[in-house]
């Protein structure tokens, strides 16, 4: 294909030194290397993919600046709040909006542009709507988008959401995996 010599080795480099990093908002928080998982096959397959949801990131980072994507404000170790949009580790994705017809519109043609974009597919047998408080035409969304509806609390890549954070017996699954 043409590559220089310089180029090949550093995607050989690229290849063999993996590290990751969990994306809050489109900006990583961390590396930590690889201890199992994703090295099998085609070790270019990763990159390819952590390409296609930075894509996805930046898009939605977008959709939030652009008043499309409402996100969600948490407080944080100050009594500053942050917009936190959405989530992603791995092929996991989790994205915080308003539930209103507008938002999952504009998200449902975001997740469409991205599959036809990335050739990627959303199962949306795996994907729901979780609520947060009291929503009225919860149910009619969830069946007019084609999603599942999901209650709190509930686990995110086993830790709960949604869930008194004091509670012991929330935490006794997460300490024991520990």
């Amino acid at each position: 294909m043409g590559f220089g010599e310089k180029w090949i080795k550093w995607i050989k480099w690229c290849i063999s030194t993996a590290s990751f990093s969990v994306l809050v908002n489109g900006t990583p928080t961390g590396f930590f290397q690889s201890s199992r998982g994703l090295r099998q096959d085609d070790p270019l397959s990763p990159y390819l993919f952590v390409m296609a949801m930075e894509v996805f990131s930046a898009s939605i980072k977008r959709a939030v600046e652009g008043d499309f994507l409402s996100g969600c404000r948490v407080k944080g170790r100050s009594e500053e709040r942050v917009l936190i949009s959405h989530l992603l580790f791995a092929d996991d994705t989790l994205v915080f909006c308003k539930p209103s017809q507008d938002q999952l519109t504009y998200l449902s043609w975001l997740l469409m542009w991205f599959e036809a974009a990335s050739g990627l597919r959303i199962n949306l047998e795996k994907s729901e709507l979780i609520p947060v408080g009291r929503v009225e035409n919860m149910d009619d969304l969830a069946w007019e988008f084609g999603y599942s509806l999901g209650s709190l609390p509930t686990t995110y890549l086993g830790m709960p959401l949604g869930a008194p954070f004091k509670s012991v017996t929330v935490w006794d699954g997460v300490e024991e995996r520990f």
